[in-house]
């Protein structure tokens, strides 16, 4: 495990050479969209929501409703962006991972290598956005600040089993089933913007099995400062579980792909 962590280190490396190079591109998705979605919902549509009263939110102003949730979303978006096509280039387009095994590195030294550089981008990220949502008056608690590492916790929970699922793939075709079927519900339906208590009882249900909804939960009671321990390990736990199980899949998806 010692070695692998240190190859991985190695191939973060790499990444961080190749984000040095690419990093502008990713500006308006990763930082600037994120804050105008805040702005937008958390200020423009907060101000009619808080006019008609907030008891169904907790008695917090919808801006602190719902910036918690945008933490939590942001890095599945983010993680589940740097999961798929990045990877499917490895394997399939440009085929760097197969120059990464001719050296003395394995399969699982290049999956920790991926996954470090998507917590680089994940961390990054949702630090930003920790910072403009303490400006703009969305924590109400120093709690809050604990946010960054579940967001970056959910991401990687999202991430590890996406890239196992892109090793299956022999094109990028499925990855529109990832975004329409995964990322899309899960971002609407997930906690946060309203209650999930409001949805039909099944789809009550369906959004409990999410990990957003674990991270979006744990990210609003870290904010408000009303956490319970026991509900908080829970959802670390279960966030754990996704990402540990993900990651064993993925390393085995990619020594299929790159030992055959």
């Amino acid at each position: 495990m010692t070695l692998a962590l240190e190859n991985g280190r190695r191939q973060f490396d790499y990444w961080l050479t190749v984000y040095k190079r690419t990093w502008k591109g990713t500006l308006i998705s990763s930082f600037l969209l994120p804050l105008l979605y805040l702005a937008a919902m958390g200020i423009g549509l907060g101000s009619f929501v808080d006019g008609n009263g907030t008891d169904a939110l907790g008695g917090v102003s919808y801006l602190q409703f719902i910036a918690p949730g945008l933490l939590a979303a942001t890095g599945l978006q983010i993680a589940v962006g740097e999961a798929t096509y990045p990877v499917m280039s490895g394997l399939k387009w440009q085929k760097f991972y197969f120059s990464m095994i001719a050296t003395p590195l394995r399969p699982a030294d290049v999956v920790f290598g991926q996954f470090g550089f998507i917590a680089f981008r994940v961390a990054s990220t949702c630090a930003v956005f920790l910072v403009v949502i303490a400006a703009f008056g969305g924590l109400d608690s120093p709690l809050g600040l604990l946010g960054l590492p579940v967001a970056l916790l959910v991401g990687m929970a999202a991430a590890a089993p996406v890239a196992a699922y892109a090793t299956k793939l022999d094109n990028d075709a499925g990855f529109a089933m990832v975004f329409r079927f995964g990322v899309v519900p899960a971002f609407l339906f997930s906690g946060a913007f309203f209650p999930v208590s409001q949805l039909p009882n099944w789809i009550e249900w369906l959004a409990y099995v999410s990990p957003l909804w674990h991270g979006v939960e744990l990210c609003r009671d870290l904010s408000l400062g009303t956490v319970e321990p026991w509900l908080a390990l829970v959802n670390v736990l279960y966030l754990l579980a996704w990402f540990l199980v993900g990651t064993w899949l993925a390393i085995r998806g990619f020594n299929r792909r790159l030992i055959r």
